[in-house]
């Protein structure tokens, strides 16, 4: 029976990818232009996206499992409404063509961000209130509202779970996610100084066999965090250093600061036309999460994350064979 996945070409779903076929399984995925995470692959793709519902249906005939993964993740605010649009439009569409294609179990990947951070002196755990109050920034009000859409279809009668990765890294980062960034400009001393924070980091290739074991193991309706060790950014660079001998950036400029000058970051950006690399939200983001618990996950799936430094090299190997360290 296929396998169908959404987001397929991206770093968590290239690795989930790779991971269904060492299982000798069958795989779909839908696809757009940028399929470098692909190609090679033994897979059957599929041209569309989530706002289409014939590809959907195309995507999903014949298939058993649905793993939704495809998502938009923003720092820059609502980016003229395709925040919302497909992290909440979008999974209410994936969860109308389950019903459609009688899919037998939907794992769906929503975020650390899912969740409120208040109070953030508090382990955040799967019993967290979800962030959907206007207080949140928009990609966490986002990926909360799209997570109540799968728990409204499980109401429904949908066989659906929902995992929740932290900051995630590793290798097969084709289209360099946002973390895989800090770690190049880290690397390449790209950055004029480091922030006052970190972020709860966790494997891409960890988070593929999490979504296996949720898609095995997972109770229907409830929620898993596939989180890992919270690292203070600096301590990132230091190892970075440490592993390649080369001078990274030490030291971090207060939060007070950047968080100031965030705001006049994303105006000249603007004016430029460019993305901004630090924004207010990423500011946000970057105080947030320090006390996270996989337990949950660990005891009821089996759920390890590797040692943080083992993903700090084989993401730096992985980015030395795709070209990306020389200077």
């Amino acid at each position: 029976m296929v396998t169908a996945v959404t987001g397929g070409s991206g770093h968590i779903g290239g690795n989930l990818v790779r991971a269904l076929l060492e299982q000798g399984r069958e795989v779909r995925c839908l696809v757009r232009n940028d399929r470098r995470a692909l190609e090679g692959l033994d897979v059957e793709m599929v041209e569309g996206d989530i706002f289409d519902m014939d590809s959907l249906a195309k995507l999903f005939s014949g298939a058993g499992t649905v793993f939704h993964l495809a998502g938009r993740i923003s720092i820059a605010g609502a980016e003229c409404g395709l925040v919302e649009k497909t992290n909440v439009g979008g999974v209410r569409n994936i969860v109308e063509a389950c019903f459609k294609a009688g899919i037998k179990r939907l794992v769906h990947c929503s975020s650390i961000h899912a969740f409120s951070t208040h109070p953030n002196d508090q382990v955040i755990n799967e019993t967290r209130t979800l962030a959907t109050g206007k207080k949140h920034i928009t990609y966490d009000r986002s990926k909360a509202k799209g997570q109540l859409e799968v728990l409204d279809g499980v109401k429904r009668g949908l066989d659906a779970v929902i995992i929740n990765p932290g900051a995630v890294l590793g290798p097969n980062d084709f289209k360099v996610s946002r973390m895989g960034e800090v770690i190049l400009d880290i690397y390449h001393n790209r950055l004029p100084s480091l922030v006052d924070g970190g972020y709860n980091w966790v494997d891409a290739r960890d988070v593929a066999d999490g979504a296996l074991a949720v898609e095995k193991k997972g109770r229907c309706g409830e929620s898993y965090l596939l989180t890992g060790l919270w690292v203070h950014i600096c301590d990132v660079s230091s190892l970075i250093g440490r592993l390649t001998g080369r001078k990274t950036p030490q030291g971090a400029t207060p939060m007070w600061l950047v968080s100031f000058a965030s705001y006049f970051n994303v105006f000249f950006s603007k004016l430029r036309n460019k993305t901004p690399k630090f924004t207010p939200s990423a500011m946000k983001s970057i105080q947030m999460h320090r006390y996270i618990s996989h337990r949950k996950a660990t005891d009821e799936l089996g759920y390890k994350p590797r040692p943080f430094e083992e993903t700090i090299k084989d993401t730096l190997e992985w980015f030395r064979s795709a070209g990306m360290l020389e200077e």
